[in-house]
């Protein structure tokens, strides 16, 4: 198990349960596992700085919104991150990021994420919990 969230078997994607003392922290650590299934984030700089907010109707959907644009950023910018700040707003969910323009000279490139999806998708504020299934 990587610091703060374990991968739970599943037979073609990647699913992982994440953990925190808040929920900010789950939110935070399901962005870290995304990242950690893409690079090996040891080899990642946090020395570039992305600030951005998404909202939802629950807290479902503004963690497939969060990972979501998480992923849209690595897919059309390149960028990699391994540094996070979530704070919730009234309904919408604020991020400061923080990684680097990923360079395959310098980081080991893990594998592909092609999704986040809603299969499986849960938030848990009592424990406090977020289980995620990445499409790969």
């Amino acid at each position: 198990m990587a610091e703060g969230y374990e991968t739970i078997e599943h037979t073609a994607d990647v699913l992982v349960k994440c953990h925190g003392a808040t929920l900010e922290e789950c939110f935070e650590t399901a962005a870290t596992a995304l990242f950690d299934q893409i690079v090996d984030l040891d080899g990642v700089n946090a020395v570039r700085s992305c600030i951005f907010r998404v909202e939802g109707g629950d807290r479902e959907e503004l963690l497939y919104a969060f990972l979501s644009e998480m992923l849209f950023l690595f897919d059309a910018y390149g960028m990699v991150f391994k540094e996070f700040v979530v704070e919730f707003e009234d309904g919408s969910l604020r991020c400061e990021a923080r990684g680097e323009q990923l360079d395959l000279d310098r980081h080991s490139a893990l594998g592909a994420v092609k999704a986040i999806t809603y299969h499986m998708l849960n938030v848990d504020p009592q424990e406090p919990s977020v289980t995620v299934l990445f499409d790969v």
